[in-house]
């Protein structure tokens, strides 16, 4: 019984988690668009990459303790479902599904597309409205590639809350060749401040890995190619890049990969 007890206790404040963090897009009209427009190839694959990124999300962070691989996935499956109730609910109340001359094809992929950032809420929820879960050991010794990939979960967290708005592709307009360079610049040079001066989680491992340029080669570096890649992954998933001219999806993806550095950056602080 107690058992229980505490996986209800846990599975409230997933809820809470998926809350936080998803309701700033489901009360984006951006996002309800792109949930109607976007390819169903493109939200199916983009719906099945999710699923490896939230169990590996599970093992390091977790809104319970885990410590069998089964348990795992199971949990990330669970964040998942939370996150897909939760929208369905919301988008419900608000009034975004059920309209009329909209198909339900189009009102699941309005809701398909906002269970993402709601189930990495669900499953970080452990840390930030709870007291923390017992297996989060696991995540201080994570590796180089294990911080890598918790540079990717932010970057795509943060890049995503901004890549379905209008004014960043305004803004990539409105760039010039040397803003593009300049910004490019200062993504990466926040993110190595961040990684290595600001005093965040993880950041005195970084420095008994070596000096400020050892820790530019194995976490800069690496991090900023991540925010770029992921941010190129999102346009393309939106459509962004359709019919788009190589250098402008270039600077979209400079303008992005903003966001997404500073997710990358401070992923320690959420996960």
């Amino acid at each position: 019984m107690d058992a229980n007890a505490a996986y209800g206790r846990a599975l409230a404040r997933a809820f809470g988690g998926a809350l936080l963090f998803s309701f700033p897009l489901l009360m984006t009209m951006e996002m309800w668009s792109l949930g109607m427009a976007v390819e169903r190839v493109r939200l199916l694959a983009f719906l099945l990459l999710s699923l490896p990124m939230l169990l590996g999300l599970s093992y390091y962070a977790g809104f319970e303790a885990t410590f069998r691989l089964k348990d795992e996935v199971l949990d990330a499956l669970a964040a998942f479902g939370v996150g897909f109730l939760l929208a369905a609910v919301l988008l419900g109340v608000f009034g975004v599904l059920g309209r009329s001359g909209l198909s339900f094809q189009a009102d699941l992929g309005k809701v398909a597309l906002c269970a993402v950032p709601g189930a990495i809420g669900a499953l970080v929820a452990g840390k930030q409205l709870g007291e923390g879960v017992p297996s989060a050991h696991q995540k201080e010794r994570a590796g180089t590639l294990g911080e890598i990939f918790l540079m990717a979960v932010g970057a795509l967290f943060l890049a995503f809350t901004v890549a379905p708005t209008e004014e960043m592709i305004l803004i990539a307009y409105q760039m010039g060749p040397l803003q593009a360079l300049l910004l490019m610049a200062l993504s990466v040079l926040l993110l190595h401040v961040f990684v290595y001066r600001l005093g965040f989680p993880g950041e005195s491992r970084r420095r008994e890995a070596g000096g400020p340029l050892r820790t530019f080669v194995g976490f800069t570096a690496p991090g900023y190619g991540v925010a770029l890649i992921v941010s190129l992954y999102l346009l393309w998933t939106f459509g962004r890049t359709d019919g788009v001219a190589p250098h402008e999806i270039a600077t979209m993806t400079i303008v992005l990969a903003f966001p997404a550095a500073l997710g990358a950056a401070t992923a320690r602080l959420v996960v």
